[in-house]
């Protein structure tokens, strides 16, 4: 990502890579060392995005979004609404009500009086040269006991789900289905801002 970010030019095309890590905590720029409370064997990364620290791993779509946000006319506050809305509307299609919270990025499923609940996707970006890159962590399948080893996002006792969790006996559907949608999500919401 960095090394793609660093070589673009006015005419690099923007992409949107679809991936899935081995377990690891990421620590971002505003990272405190007091959020990681037990990591064990878990590996933890130093990485450029903005943010606190975070765990990624199997069962988790990560969507980096490689894109020229000057071309694009998008400020980096737009830019991560875009992608959270991105999410919101992956999950709604999944029948799970998913909300912003203001003050910390990144998307929450409704509780039922439509309030922010358990944290279901992680954003975090880095901009440099007015080119985006890092993005989104949407958590499908996951063993989610390492998100109890850490104060995710820099919030002690923040709930994290997935989308298991949250379809119960209806299952999620299949990762690939799901980073299929949320690329092609944020691939339309992207392409519209031209």
């Amino acid at each position: 990502m960095r090394a793609f970010s660093l070589a673009r030019d006015a005419a690099t095309r923007d992409e949107i890579w679809l991936v899935e890590h081995e377990p690891v905590f990421t620590l971002g720029q505003a990272a405190k060392a007091e959020h990681l409370l037990a990591p064990g064997a878990i590996a933890i990364v130093q990485t450029e995005r903005g943010g606190q620290v975070t765990y990624h791993g199997p069962g988790q779509v990560l969507a980096y979004t490689l894109i020229d946000l000057r071309r694009r006319g998008l400020l980096i506050r737009d830019f991560v609404r875009l992608i959270e809305r991105a999410v919101i509307d992956v999950l709604a299609g999944q029948g799970v009500p998913a909300v912003r919270r203001e003050g910390a990025p990144g998307v929450y499923v409704s509780t039922p009086d439509g309030a922010p609940g358990a944290k279901i996707a992680s954003v975090g970006i880095k901009v440099s040269r007015g080119c985006a890159w890092h993005g989104v962590a949407l958590n499908v399948a996951m063993d989610l006991e390492p998100f109890s080893r850490i104060n995710p996002c820099g919030y002690p006792g923040l709930a994290v789900t997935d989308l298991r969790s949250q379809l119960g006996a209806a299952g999620p559907l299949a990762m690939e289905t799901v980073a299929t949608l949320l690329g092609e999500k944020l691939a339309d919401l992207i392409e519209g801002t031209r």
